[in-house]
């Protein structure tokens, strides 16, 4: 068994290498870019000159020693000393392989897979909101397609996959940091390897934004304690299946999904009358056509929700708010703060207050749609004028 000088198994990294080119990977050789050149020459001649004086200089030590024949001094060019020394120079005057630019403004990453953590007394919230974020990462991947470039760094060389040999991300030999680029795009990712086979995955753009709306828009997650999950939303009722009144107050309601980037909506009335299948129509028929990604939340989750930042159009659905948003007046309402909470989201006061500078900078939309039997247990806050924008009453008993 080999050991190099840092005490790291030197057969294992043999044994890596073999594996990456038995799986299709090639090494990278740089090539003289004459533009390159000429910028280093422009921009850096000093260096250049200097670098070149040293290699020239220890390229003629070794082919001038007295002490041995010429013919020992000519076979010394081959020596691992000096090939470090002209791959060392050979490297400084060619461009590096192409890497991302970790400034860019976007970012998403995910680790797959991802593991769930649940006891009795803790709600999934986490879990559902990264594997909902670890959906949106493949879901970019699947419509980039195959990238231009995919390169891997290890044991001091680069490599790169040829494209015709590119199966899937999941079926890649990562060894160590892989780096895939599409360049119609300009964006990059970068994956990380973790034991037991699990992967970090990490895109990269000065704009993810289109790319994120155009391949999770059809998403729900509904927050419900162990029922949680992350599909689509369905619904048993159309929008013209409802009385006549009511498709009247949600051509309002579109109307000012369209108008507004934000908009809070109210519908209450006795059970019965429509009103949760009455949301869900609305995100199925109006809102997901629309690129809104839906979220059902129940009475625990409400305590804990922050929209995701990286997702650009958001609809919360909220029933039974008239549970939930308690008057704070009353002696229920002063065991919680879901009141508190829901009003921030209403206002957009909580998550907005601070902007991580990492993070998406975009301005999100927000509709939020709220059922409750009676607005009598509301709090007042809650109904004042620029929380909620349009509120209607269900009247005829439809289920």
């Amino acid at each position: 068994m080999e050991f190099d000088y840092f005490g790291q198994d030197n057969s294992r990294g043999n044994n890596n290498r073999q594996t990456l080119l038995a799986s299709g990977w090639r090494p990278f050789y740089r090539e003289l870019n004459w533009e390159y050149l000429w910028q280093l020459l422009s921009n850096d001649s000093q260096e250049l000159t200097q670098k070149t004086l040293n290699l020239t200089s220890s390229l003629t030590e070794t082919l001038g020693r007295n002490h041995y024949a010429w013919w020992a001094n000519l076979m010394s060019l081959t020596s691992e000393d000096t090939r470090y020394e002209v791959e060392k120079y050979w490297n400084y005057v060619t461009p590096d392989p192409l890497t991302p630019d970790h400034r860019y403004k976007d970012v998403l990453s995910t680790e797959t897979p991802i593991v769930q953590f649940v006891s009795r007394s803790s709600i999934p919230i986490d879990y559902l909101l990264n594997r909902l974020q670890e959906i949106a990462v493949f879901r970019v991947l699947s419509l980039l397609d195959v990238p231009d470039l995919i390169t891997q760094y290890y044991q001091e060389r680069d490599f790169y996959l040829p494209i015709e040999k590119f199966k899937s991300w999941e079926r890649l030999e990562v060894i160590n940091t892989v780096y895939g680029y599409w360049s119609k795009y300009d964006v990059w990712l970068q994956i990380e390897p973790y034991e037991r086979g699990r992967r970090q995955y990490t895109l990269m753009a000065k704009d993810l934004t289109p790319l994120i709306n155009k391949s999770i828009y059809d998403l729900a997650v509904m927050l419900s304690g162990y029922q949680s999950r992350v599909g689509k939303v369905n619904t048993q009722f159309s929008i013209n299946s409802f009385p006549a009144d009511i498709q009247n107050f949600t051509d309002d309601v579109q109307q000012a999904v369209l108008n507004q980037t934000q908009l809070a909506v109210l519908v209450h009335g006795e059970p019965g009358t429509g009103k949760t299948v009455w949301t869900q129509a609305v995100a199925k028929e109006i809102l997901v056509p629309l690129g809104y990604v839906i979220f059902i939340l129940d009475r625990d989750a409400v305590s804990n929700f922050v929209p995701p930042s990286y997702l650009e159009r958001i609809c919360i659905i909220i029933n039974e708010a008239d549970n939930l948003a308690q008057d704070r007046a009353s002696e229920v309402a002063q065991y919680g703060n879901k009141t508190e909470h829901i009003l921030s989201l209403l206002d957009g006061t909580l998550y907005q207050s601070v902007i991580d500078d990492s993070r998406f900078q975009i301005q999100q939309r927000l509709v939020i749609l709220m059922t409750c039997n009676t607005t009598e247990r509301l709090d007042p806050a809650m109904l004042r004028k620029g929380r909620v924008d349009l509120i209607y009453e269900f009247k005829h008993k439809y289920v």
